[in-house]
């Protein structure tokens, strides 16, 4: 079995500064701390934080008035800092630094006066955490059916911005129907499908291209590790969104000779390891890495020493 594995792939900068912000804030706070919602979409780097002394809770009215608070990297929305503040918690933002650009986005947009839509999954938490930027002010469309059904007032004054997992081909589809109907809509300056949704999917339509079956390792609650698997499949390939190497499924290895390996990026590299490990002891044979994009960025956690 050839097994190729996809570069870059795993965790971003941001899922590694927001673990590192919970990993620093046991260090220097005495146990428990509290995060809110999964700190990343993974249910493995959860668990081994359980372990050192965090507590995973869904909202922040289960945490004790004066605890310690880190939010998850996907952000919150405006009214969840007022609950923190009325309670007397102390927060440490984990929010990816570019979801934090989609929120600031939205509060200038807004104070231009421009209505909004964004592009987005219902229920994502960092939809939910943008939308409550302007309660009841923001338009979600998911589709491109809904962009060319949406109802705006002021199409001279319409803005978008995007969830920041979103695949790019669904993204680009969307706004330019979006663009079709109102020719004058404003975009960000920048786009905000983060840079390793796009790597990781530029590297994965590579992988989809050199082998029939592509395994994608992440979480089902994952959006990024699902456009991974949704762009292996648009490319032809087999492709599988797995938590582990226990739910392989060895029929799908039948008559195949090649088999891709990526990861979300919120998917430990350990799991990527013994994934291949498994297969290797399993069926012999080479392990290759193909690289789409060089990958640098990195972002600093807070108060960590030398930074």
């Amino acid at each position: 079995m050839k097994v190729i594995l996809a570069k870059p792939r795993g965790f971003c900068a941001g899922v590694g500064r927001a673990i590192g912000m919970v990993e620093l804030a046991l260090k220097t706070h005495q146990p428990p701390v509290y995060v809110r919602k999964e700190i990343v979409h993974n249910r493995f780097v959860v668990e081994d934080l359980k372990q050192r002394g965090a507590v995973f809770v869904e909202e922040t009215a289960e945490v004790p008035e004066g605890a310690v608070l880190v939010f998850s990297a996907h952000g919150v929305a405006p009214g969840v800092w007022e609950e923190t503040k009325a309670r007397n918690i102390e927060v440490i933002d984990a929010t990816c630094p570019l979801v934090t650009k989609v929120h600031l986005e939205v509060r200038r947009f807004l104070d231009e006066g421009c209505e909004l839509i964004l592009i987005g999954h219902a229920g994502h938490e960092e939809v939910v955490g943008t939308m409550g930027e302007a309660p009841g002010k923001i338009r979600l469309v998911t589709s491109a059916r809904e962009a060319a059904e949406v109802a705006i007032s002021t199409p001279e004054k319409l803005a978008v911005i995007t969830q920041t997992t979103l695949s790019t081909s669904d993204a680009t589809e969307i706004i330019q129907v979006l663009r079709k109907r109102f020719p004058r809509l404003r975009t960000p300056a920048s786009d905000d499908i983060c840079y390793a949704t796009r790597s990781r999917q530029q590297a994965v339509l590579m992988l989809a291209h050199s082998a029939p079956v592509v395994l994608v390792v992440g979480a089902p609650n994952s959006s990024n590790s699902k456009r991974l698997q949704e762009v292996a499949q648009g490319a032809g390939a087999k492709a599988y969104l797995i938590n582990h190497s226990r739910e392989v499924d060895w029929a799908w290895f039948e008559g195949v000779d090649a088999v891709g390996i990526t990861a979300g990026a919120s998917a430990p590299d350990s799991l990527v390891r013994e994934l291949v490990n498994l297969i290797i002891r399993r069926y012999g044979g080479t392990i290759e890495e193909i690289e789409a994009v060089p990958e640098s960025v990195q972002f600093r956690i807070p108060g960590e020493s030398g930074n």
